[in-house]
């Protein structure tokens, strides 16, 4: 006995068969029939197919706007320039300890900190 030979279709007989099965008020068996197609491998084709379009579906809800360009008007500020104060407060159980630091040498406070959180 000659061993089955598995046939092999092509994407546009897939989809034709796919968008068959997929009305409303149609039987998969019969669309398979027709197509001289096995249910269960058509079944499996318009699974994957529902799970195409709501996987893409998903992707264009997320999908969010491109964001715009929005310019801010900043107020001066009251503090004159190299003035002001980096004030830093942790608080460790009952203890609170402020650190200051000038405004001047912000990036020293930025490496004092990551080193500390560490």
């Amino acid at each position: 006995m000659p061993p089955i030979r598995r046939r092999r279709h092509s994407k546009e007989f897939k989809e034709q068969a796919i968008r068959a099965a997929m009305q409303q008020n149609v039987s998969i068996t019969a669309v398979a029939l027709r197509h001289r197609l096995n249910a269960n491998m058509l079944r499996s084709w318009v699974a994957a197919q529902e799970e195409r379009d709501a996987a893409e579906m998903a992707c264009k809800s997320m999908s969010a706007p491109s964001a715009e360009f929005v310019p801010l008007q900043l107020e001066a500020s009251a503090v004159p320039a190299g003035t002001g104060d980096i004030q830093i407060e942790v608080l460790r159980g009952a203890a609170t300890v402020t650190v200051r630091w000038p405004l001047s040498a912000a990036s020293d406070c930025a490496a004092w900190l990551q080193g500390w959180l560490r």
